[in-house]
């Protein structure tokens, strides 16, 4: 039995993302994972008007009647949510923290994906992947979904994006949607990624707090790194300091954008903050477009 607090926020979570995803995500979400392909369906005789290009000429020289294949939308769809949980995402600086916005996004894409028949499971990692729940369809399991990723304990405090994509690819062998739910901040997962982007239809969603873009002026300060404990001295009154700040994190969000863009994957940033349905719902959009 669930604590009553608990019960009460995943409701709250539900009831929130379920207006967005009735009133902006829906149909976009359709228009955009509506189907993945064509697989087959069966051989039947030749009609008139059919496309001639569509004989099976294996059945039709044994038959001595022309038959044809016949395919369909293949409409199962399975969507994966990779979800970090690292300890850098207890970081927010206005209002919520990173973590709290990737579970309700999570919860978001969950709810788009079952209103579509869609089946949804998720990995969340650290340094090491912590949990995997298999896809599956129904209401249900994706309450189960939204439970794990908003009150998963970590047992560890870094992260390793490599290792979730590997664990991916050993656990999903069928094309899928896999969102990438995190802040980035991490190394050596390029190799990775561009593997699982060849099996997957990869979305990277990132997180970011702006104060990890532009450093205030606040004097002297004490910054502490989430994940390693690390502790660092630095005067911020210094407009060099600042600038130093920025540039490292521009160059770092170049060579992000470099990646995604050479390997054909959609990257969308949500800042703390902000609202995350305009960026979310204008990334649908545009997606759509491309498809048309």
């Amino acid at each position: 039995m669930l604590p009553k607090e608990v019960v009460q926020h995943i409701r709250r979570i539900q009831i929130t993302t379920n207006r967005l995803v009735n009133e902006s995500l829906a149909g976009e979400y359709h228009s955009v994972f509506k189907g993945r392909g064509m697989e087959f369906d069966e051989v039947r005789e030749y009609q008139h008007g059919d496309d001639v290009r569509s004989i099976d000429w294996n059945v039709t020289s044994r038959t001595g009647r022309p038959f044809v294949k016949r395919y369909v939308e293949e409409r199962e769809l399975t969507v994966m949510l990779l979800i970090d949980a690292s300890a850098s995402g207890s970081f927010g600086s206005i209002n919520k923290t990173k973590s709290e916005i990737a579970a309700e996004i999570s919860a978001l894409i969950a709810f788009s994906a079952i209103k579509n028949n869609d089946r949804v499971g998720a990995i969340l990692f650290t340094d090491c992947v912590e949990k995997f729940i298999p896809p599956r369809r129904g209401s249900t399991h994706v309450l189960r979904v939204i439970r794990e990723v908003l009150f998963h304990a970590p047992e560890r405090r870094g992260t390793s994006i490599q290792k979730a994509l590997e664990h991916l690819n050993l656990v999903l062998h069928k094309r899928s949607v896999v969102f990438l739910i995190s802040d980035l901040l991490d190394q050596g997962f390029e190799q990775s990624l561009k593997v699982a982007n060849r099996r997957h239809d990869i979305v990277i969603i990132q997180i970011m707090d702006p104060r990890e873009r532009d450093l205030p002026n606040a004097g002297i300060l004490e910054i502490r790194d989430a994940e390693t404990g690390e502790i660092a001295c630095i005067d911020t009154a210094l407009p060099w300091v600042r600038n130093t700040f920025r540039e490292n994190w521009d160059r770092n969000q170049e060579r992000l954008s470099k990646l995604f863009d050479s390997h054909r994957m959609d990257h969308v940033t949500i800042e703390t903050g902000k609202s995350y349905n305009i960026p979310l719902v204008r990334f649908f959009e545009e997606r759509a477009r491309r498809i048309r």
